[in-house]
């Protein structure tokens, strides 16, 4: 019996997300949380980027913060929301317009998996000048190589 593969998980505006959701990308992990992210108008992007960002980066933020009695357990949010934290997903597709809000998370992940594609929006077409994978890729050859 194969082992189950990785899930794909979407960071976008409600028409792409709908449109993923709709091709059946659509997953609750044991914890009951999704595999993807509307972002709409209101949406901050501290909440983009706690979403996109691993654990382990934000560990020393949350540490230093001194738990109130009263405040919500901010264990459980973190951790349920990660996509790089999450050992189940495979790929991040994300907006390239939501992508250069959060272009320093982006460009500090390093690890081949999860990969993180940049994709166009209905409002917002593809710019391969503004896609980090794809700027990476070019570093790794030269003109020659090209040919």
């Amino acid at each position: 019996m194969a082992g189950r593969g990785k899930l794909i998980a979407v960071i976008g505006d409600e028409d792409t997300v709908t449109g993923f959701l709709l091709g059946g990308i659509g997953e609750l992990n044991k914890n009951r949380h999704p595999n993807f992210l509307v972002v709409e108008k209101d949406t901050t992007i501290n909440e983009i980027e706690d979403t996109f960002r691993s654990l382990g980066s934000l560990l020393g933020s949350v540490v230093e913060a001194k738990p109130n009695e009263h405040d919500p357990p901010l264990w459980d949010e973190i951790d349920s929301r990660q996509f790089l934290h999450r050992d189940d997903i495979g790929i991040i597709l994300i907006n390239q317009y939501i992508a250069e809000m959060v272009r320093h998370a982006l460009d500090a992940h390093q690890h081949s998996i999860p990969a993180v594609l940049e994709i166009p929006s209905k409002e917002h077409p593809y710019d391969a000048a503004k896609d980090s994978i794809l700027r990476r890729a070019r570093g790794m050859f030269t003109a020659e190589d090209l040919r």
